[in-house]
């Protein structure tokens, strides 16, 4: 960064959009995602630069920005042509609630408002908190969450959190604390034998064809089938590790488990 705090900010996925703009320091963004769509005015008020797993690197550098703002390691060759170019990049690797708060409470400090920062977060953990107690003592039902079809991935950290804060039981829970998507698949016989009573299921960024889930071989025997208990969760509400996931995601969550 050529100076603190950071007057020109490229954000190249949506939960720190969402966060600087919570924050009220949205006046510091000046490129985003553009998978970007929270809040809603985020659309028409900033440049769109990227996807998730490319870039417009000559737009970006056009842009001067102080600090990019990155996450995981699908970012890394980005992060690596902008680190070359000169630019200084801050790349976030959250995959549980407590690495969401962490990255809201990380942000805040980047663009010196810790305190704001702090208040959204304890916010949310107070929220997260008052659910648990909510459902404590109650049956847990028994929920699978699918993040995409072909191959059958589970659910990543953040996503088994809220479901457990929400009065449910993941089903592949030591699944979800693996970092790579490809160690979350699982196949058709295990998920039949885990017998979830929900499924879950976010496509990142198609529709869910519950039709199909529903036709699996097999899958009739499955308590949550059986009892049509499948419910689509949008991708930019749940698979956004920040604060949509643990506001409207976890909503929905409770939703479909209620």
């Amino acid at each position: 960064m050529r100076g603190f705090p950071p007057e020109r900010i490229v954000c190249l996925t949506e939960e720190t959009v969402e966060t600087l703009y919570l924050l009220g320091e949205d006046h510091r963004i000046v490129g985003v995602s553009g998978y970007a769509v929270r809040p809603a005015r985020v659309r028409r008020e900033k440049p769109r630069v990227s996807a998730f797993t490319s870039a417009d690197l000559p737009k970006i550098l056009a842009l001067e920005p102080d600090l990019v703002l990155a996450f995981s390691d699908l970012q890394a060759e980005i992060v690596a042509s902008l680190a070359r170019a000169g630019v200084a990049v801050h790349l976030f690797n959250q995959r549980d609630v407590a690495g969401c708060l962490a990255m809201i409470r990380t942000l805040g400090a980047l663009v010196g408002a810790p305190e704001r920062a702090e208040a959204l977060a304890l916010s949310y953990e107070a929220r997260l908190a008052q659910a648990s107690a909510a459902t404590a003592g109650r049956a847990r039902p028994k929920v699978y969450f699918e993040e995409w079809d072909e191959p059958m991935i589970s659910g990543i950290g953040w996503v088994s959190d809220l479901i457990g804060h929400a009065g449910g039981r993941d089903v592949f829970p030591a699944l979800s604390r693996m970092q790579a998507a490809r160690d979350r698949i699982v196949t058709s016989e295990q998920v039949i034998a885990a017998a979830p009573d929900v499924i879950l299921a976010s496509w990142c960024g198609k529709r869910v064809n519950i039709d199909r889930i529903r036709a699996r071989p097999g899958w009739d025997a499955i308590p949550a089938v059986a009892a049509g208990r499948i419910h689509e969760i949008k991708s930019p509400l749940i698979l956004q590790p920040g604060p949509a996931a643990l506001t409207d995601g976890f909503d929905a969550i409770r939703a479909a488990l209620g």
